[in-house]
């Protein structure tokens, strides 16, 4: 298999993104308007769904369970919005992973174009999802708005804290959607994965509730981590932990870096395989 010598440069990560910024947002955009066309409602379906949701959840904690977030305010309205928070980071992160083994195999066409840059194909998956990560954020603030009692400057900071969670999606990305090309049975694995990792991480419940014997496992799992600075930022008005950021940011760089370096390492064997 031909080697780039320019594969394990970290300059790379960063110089693909730079260099097709205009394909990226040309293919992001098709893919988003693409997945609604032909419906009546349109592109208003990607903010009705979000909204639906919410309303499902605030009915559910508050109206039926009668839930209270530990150490939150006495409104019932505030586990739903907590719960929202946390899917809308973990929702992110599941519809990149979920898609990434069928990226190349959904694209055999640009497969057999020498000149097209392949490794944008996350790129432009990444776009699609924060797309719909953006709009159900929007949602989260008008109802923090509507159903709560204040509203925090440090909303602002969400961009940062979803940082590391954007390099480690881009990293598994360029990892799977090279791997399922080889290997067909990656997207099952993947499903099932994902949904395991739903109900393994704080979303639905608090980290305080997790026995302390068990807490030292969610170390090991970032989506934790920015969850809970996701809704300390938006819902409870705290500044991040820079820290923890920090080392979520070097591990989502690392990951980013190793998921290209494999990806451009073997998509050579792309077009014998498809």
């Amino acid at each position: 298999m031909r080697r780039n010598p320019h594969v394990m440069n970290p300059k790379v990560l960063w110089r693909s993104l730079h260099e097709h910024r205009e394909l990226i947002w040309q293919l992001s955009k098709r893919e988003v308007m693409g997945r609604y066309r032909g419906s009546i409602l349109g592109l208003l379906w990607s903010f009705f769904n979000p909204i639906v949701m919410l309303l499902v959840y605030t009915f559910v904690f508050s109206v039926v369970f009668k839930a209270r977030w530990p150490g939150g305010k006495e409104n019932r309205a505030e586990f739903a919005l907590v719960v929202f928070a946390g899917l809308i980071v973990f929702s992110l992160f599941a519809e990149m992973v979920n898609r990434a083994p069928s990226l190349i195999l959904s694209n055999p066409n640009f497969v057999k174009k020498v000149v097209f840059p392949l490794e944008v194909l996350p790129y432009v998956a990444l776009g699609t999802a924060l797309f719909h990560a953006l709009v159900s954020f929007a949602i989260l603030l008008g109802a923090n708005l509507f159903l709560g009692d204040s509203f925090h400057w440090t909303f602002l900071l969400f961009p940062v804290v979803l940082i590391p969670l954007v390099l480690l999606c881009l990293g598994i990305s360029w990892f799977l959607s090279s791997l399922g090309v080889f290997v067909r049975d990656v997207g099952q694995v993947v499903n099932m994965a994902v949904q395991i990792l739903l109900f393994m991480t704080p979303i639905f419940y608090p980290v305080s509730a997790v026995p302390i014997s068990f807490r030292g496992y969610l170390e090991w799992n970032p989506l934790a981590l920015i969850i809970e600075q996701m809704r300390g930022v938006v819902i409870h008005g705290h500044l991040p932990n820079w820290f923890g950021l920090m080392l979520c940011f070097m591990a989502g760089t690392l990951v980013a870096w190793f998921g290209l370096a494999w990806f451009q390492r073997t998509r050579n064997g792309f077009a014998n395989v498809l």
